[in-house]
């Protein structure tokens, strides 16, 4: 693992700029809930195989990979389980393309961090990542399949439908998705990743996915909805033939479900944590306002999205083993965070998502409350000096989040928005660390 270099101090302290004081908010989103996770997946899994006739002892793999989904375990675990009330003799595949360092251990290690094991699963993880190449598709993309899924007598595929981080389309990220880059392992994600500036992300992964749809080893798919409280929201299953139509309903509902910062224009943004367990680009683009691709200044990279100036982020997640893919978004971190980051793991990420301005270094700062003086030095000087400043946890948990004084007035008459109590000050240590309420 390489390491930054020490940070130096590269802008004068000031002494007239003190910190905000920050007031406490509940936010609220709409919070659909399914009251048994169990029953409803494996009547989902009933559904799908309704009527696919399965051989007594059929091998069927299911497909698990994606980060942050809540219940993964336990609906994976579901999942498997009616398959085999179902006679069959299923398995796991690790479906997540290059994560994990693109290597078996890599992968299993992420999917350990999930709590999906051979054990908790009472079923293998086939986590093999040798693929086999279906040919190209009309639209020139070669579409990949891993082996332990093209020997199966059949896939289930099991993801999470929401919105991509890394481009927008009727399709993002959900069943398509895992079909295509998932199930494709390190050859599927650099070939659809590496068709961005052709036909496009999401043009290429549909069309892939369509390949893999044709040969015949998808029995069919369970799609999961989460609520901003990431909460699962819905389990649905999902008919091959009716797999695009039906994902671009789920995506706009999972669109209207998701959390959002209460304001769309944000001068500095301060995060307690960032990683892979909490989005794949690090940070949940469609929160920042911000792209894997650079596009960070001036209006937001895509209509909707929040204006955010400033960045500053605390920490890396343990759980992203040192993969700071993101950090090219953010603008200031401290020591800490820069100690945890693993260069080449980093760079693996972002070259095979073609997005190497994903992996830049942000200005590194030797404390927290450095990184909030630069990051308010350079932020637009309202009058006052009256900053909007916002402080989350991260880009998962944003019903409870804190905003200055500057932003109350903003908020006034929002029946989603409540301020919990009085602004105070920020609390610092005696090494400069925040002491953040997010416990």
């Amino acid at each position: 693992m390489t390491r930054a270099p020490e940070p130096q101090d590269v802008i004068p302290a000031r002494r007239d700029a003190p910190p905000p004081r920050l007031a406490e908010l509940a936010v609220r989103f709409a919070r659909p809930r399914v009251g048994d996770v169990v029953a409803a997946t494996r009547a989902a899994v009933d559904q799908v195989l309704a009527t696919i006739p399965l051989t007594d002892g059929a091998e069927v793999g299911v497909t698990v990979g994606s980060r942050g989904i809540t219940d993964i375990a336990t609906i994976s675990r579901a999942a498997i389980d009616a398959l085999r009330a179902r006679g069959a003799r299923p398995f796991v595949i690790p479906a997540m393309g290059s994560h994990g360092g693109a290597t078996a251990d890599g992968q299993r290690r992420l999917l350990e961090h999930y709590g999906v094991t051979d054990e908790t699963m009472g079923a293998p993880i086939r986590d093999e990542m040798a693929t086999r190449s279906l040919g190209r598709t009309p639209e020139g993309v070669e579409a990949f399949i891993a082996e332990t899924a093209w020997s199966a007598d059949g896939v289930l595929l099991l993801n999470r439908v929401k919105p991509h981080t890394d481009f927008k389309g009727v399709i993002e990220s959900g069943l398509a998705k895992i079909c295509a880059i998932g199930l494709g392992k390190y050859d599927g994600a650099r070939e659809c990743h590496g068709r961005i500036f052709d036909i496009g992300l999401g043009a290429a992964m549909r069309s892939a996915a369509v390949r893999v749809l044709a040969s015949g080893k998808i029995l069919g798919g369970v799609a999961i909805i989460e609520n901003a409280y990431h909460e699962t929201a819905r389990i649905v299953p999902v008919a091959t033939a009716e797999l695009f139509d039906v994902e671009e309903r789920l995506l706009a509902e999972a669109r209207s479900l998701m959390g959002r910062l209460p304001l769309d224009e944000i001068d500095v943004l301060m995060l307690d944590r960032m990683g892979k367990n909490i989005s794949g680009a690090g940070l949940d683009t469609n929160v920042i306002g911000r792209s894997v691709y650079g596009y960070t200044q001036g209006v937001p990279w895509h209509p909707g999205l929040p204006l955010i100036r400033r960045i500053v982020v605390r920490d890396l997640t343990e759980e992203s083993e040192g993969n700071a893919v993101g950090m090219g978004m953010v603008d200031f971190v401290p020591r800490r965070f820069a100690a945890k980051v693993d260069n080449e793991v980093t760079a693996l990420n972002a070259v095979t998502a073609r997005s190497p301005e994903n992996a830049r270094w942000p200005i590194v700062a030797p404390t927290d409350r450095e990184c909030l003086r630069l990051a308010l030095e350079t932020s637009p000087q309202r009058e006052g000096g009256a900053a909007l400043v916002m402080h989350a946890r991260d880009t998962l948990a944003l019903d409870r989040v804190f905003a200055s004084e500057a932003c109350l007035p903003l908020l006034r008459g929002r029946d989603d928005v409540q301020v919990v109590g009085p602004a105070g000050p920020l609390r610092f240590d005696d090494d400069g660390g925040l002491v953040s309420p997010f416990v």
